[in-house]
C-alpha cells in the first residue's frame, strides 16, 4: 500500500516541475518574441520620433530674463521696537498699542507681488494683456511681436476668441492672474535673504522690461502702503496726545509721532524701498526652453517601449491562445 502510494507521488514530481517550468518567462523567449516583431517596433519609434522632433520644431523658444535683489534696510523699525519694549505696558494706559512683534517686509513684499490685486492693476497700467495671452512667437529680425490671429487682432486690437459664458472674447483679470503666475517667478535664498525675480516671455526685450516694471512697481506700492499707514497712525496719535494730560504718557505719543515722521521721510527720500537691485534683469541672447534635443529623445524612447510593450504583448496572446486545453 505504501508503495504504491510513493510510486504514485513519484510520477506527479516531474510533471509539477515541468508545469513549473512551463510557466517561467524566459530571457530567450522575450528577445526572439522582440525580433519576430522588429518591424512593428521600427516604424512605430520612427513615426514617434518624426512627431517628436515636429513638435519640438514648433515650439516657440522662450527667454528668461532674472533680477537679483536684496532687501533693503528698514531703519524705521527699530525705533518702534525699542519703545514697545521700554514702553509698552505705559503707552497701554491711554488705549494706544505699540505692537511687539516685527513684520518681514521682504516676505510681505514678496506676497503682494503674487497678489490678485497687485497683478491685476500692473496688467491693467502697462496694457500687457495681448502681449501675455496671445503672443504666439518674437520675430528677431524687427523685435516684434506675433499674436494670434484666432485670439487676437493687433491691426484692430481687437480680441476675436471664441469662448464660452461666462468668459468673454476679452480675457478677464482672473484668467491673466493665472497665466501670470505661470511665467513669474520669485524665489527667496534663506541663507544670505537674497531674492531672485524672473519672467519668461517668447520676447527677450518683452521679459526683460516686465521684471524691470516689476521691481520698480512693487517698490512704489509697498512705499505708499507705508506712507499711508503711517499718516493714518499720525492722526490718531495726534488726538490722543491733545486728549492725554499724564507728562510721561504724552512724551511716548510724541516718540510714536517722530517714528512715524522718519518713516514717511524715509520712504520719500527712497526709490529702492523694499528691495535693491544688486543684478539688474537684461535682455538674454540665449533661450531658455524647450530643450528640442530632449523632447526628440523622449519621443524616441516612449516609441520604443510602447511598441515593445505592444509586441510582448501580442506574442503572448498568441501563445496563451496556441496552448491546448488540458
Amino acid at each position: 500500500m505504501d508503495n504504491s502510494s510513493n510510486n504514485h507521488t513519484d510520477k506527479n514530481k516531474p510533471m509539477i516541475a515541468y508545469d513549473i517550468a512551463d510557466d517561467e518567462i524566459d530571457l530567450r523567449e522575450l528577445l526572439t518574441a522582440i525580433w519576430q516583431g522588429k518591424w512593428i517596433i521600427i516604424v512605430v519609434t520612427i513615426l514617434f520620433a518624426v512627431a517628436s522632433v515636429f513638435y519640438a520644431i514648433n515650439q516657440p523658444n522662450i527667454y528668461k530674463s532674472e533680477a537679483l535683489l536684496a532687501p533693503a534696510e528698514q531703519e524705521q523699525q527699530g525705533g518702534l521696537g525699542a519703545l514697545a519694549g521700554q514702553f509698552g505696558g505705559l503707552a497701554s494706559l491711554a488705549g494706544v498699542s505699540l505692537g511687539g512683534g516685527s513684520v518681514d517686509k521682504t516676505q510681505m513684499a514678496l506676497e503682494v507681488l503674487q497678489s490678485r490685486k497687485f497683478t491685476s492693476e500692473f496688467i491693467k497700467k502697462y496694457n500687457i494683456l495681448p502681449d501675455l495671452m496671445a503672443a504666439k512667437s518674437w520675430n528677431s529680425q524687427n523685435n516684434t511681436i506675433n499674436y494670434n490671429k484666432d485670439l487676437y487682432l493687433k491691426g484692430e486690437a481687437k480680441w476675436v476668441r471664441e469662448v464660452e459664458p461666462p468668459f468673454k472674447a476679452e480675457p478677464s483679470m482672473q484668467e491673466a492672474y493665472k497665466e501670470f503666475t505661470k511665467v513669474l517667478s520669485t524665489n527667496a535664498n534663506k541663507e544670505n535673504g537674497m531674492v531672485t525675480i524672473s519672467v519668461e516671455h517668447v520676447s527677450p526685450y518683452i521679459a526683460e522690461q516686465w521684471v524691470s516694471w516689476l521691481i520698480q512697481e512693487i517698490n512704489s506700492t509697498m512705499k505708499q502702503r507705508d506712507v499711508v499707514e503711517a499718516n493714518k497712525s499720525t492722526s490718531f496719535l495726534i488726538s490722543q496726545i491733545q486728549q492725554t494730560k499724564i507728562a510721561d504718557i504724552r512724551a511716548v505719543l510724541y516718540k510714536l509721532v517722530e517714528e512715524q515722521t522718519k518713516t514717511i521721510m524715509f520712504a520719500n527720500v527712497r526709490d529702492e524701498y523694499v528691495f535693491k537691485t544688486i543684478d539688474p534683469a537684461i535682455v538674454p541672447e540665449k533661450k531658455f526652453k524647450p530643450q528640442r534635443a530632449l523632447i526628440c529623445f523622449v519621443g524616441v524612447l516612449l516609441g520604443f517601449f510602447i511598441s515593445c510593450v505592444f509586441v510582448l504583448m501580442r506574442y503572448f496572446i498568441k501563445q496563451g491562445n496556441s496552448k491546448p486545453i488540458k
